[in-house]
């Protein structure tokens, strides 16, 4: 009911300053005859007893309110979609995230600098392919993908070169 009456209110405040604004009358004869530079409709609604200003603060209040409610609720929801995706198609979205995890282990690791190394996934396995520059570096690949989460078996297939 406030809010109905807010609206209305505000939609009168509205089209009277917008007819104000489309007349052919100066800017000061849409002010009240005060002389004040209060415009007509502003002090008709003060003579109403509306208080534009708390109106309008209660309102944004609510509005943030039922935003951030809403966005919550979506939050929420998109979370228990991604659950669901994940828990129907299961292995392709765990041993694609492994794959995507390990990749993006070896690109911050230092020792891996210009090896060229493939990652595999399969029934949580990841086999390694490729060269790397040391033994170590073959042995920190290793370490990296068996430290990941999931993985349950390396098969290292790295040549040093």
């Amino acid at each position: 009911m406030q809010q109905s009456r807010y609206l209305i209110l505000m939609t009168l405040v509205s089209l009277t300053a917008a007819g104000g604004a489309c007349s052919q009358k100066t800017p000061d004869e849409t002010f009240d005859a005060t002389g004040n530079g209060t415009p007509a409709a502003v002090v008709k609604t003060r003579e109403a007893g509306t208080d534009l200003g708390d109106a309008t603060g209660d309102a944004a209040e609510r509005t943030a309110d039922t935003i951030t409610e809403v966005a919550g609720r979506t939050a929420d929801r998109a979370t228990a979609i991604v659950s669901d995706i994940a828990s129907t198609t299961g292995e392709a979205i765990t041993d694609t995230w492994i794959t995507a995890k390990v990749k993006a282990k070896f690109i911050d690791e230092t020792q891996l600098e210009g090896s060229h190394v493939t990652v595999d996934t399969d029934n949580h396995v990841v086999t390694l392919r490729g060269t790397v520059a040391s033994a170590a570096a073959k042995s920190r690949a290793e370490a990296i993908a068996s430290g990941t989460e999931g993985v349950t078996h390396v098969v290292n297939q790295l040549f040093v070169m």
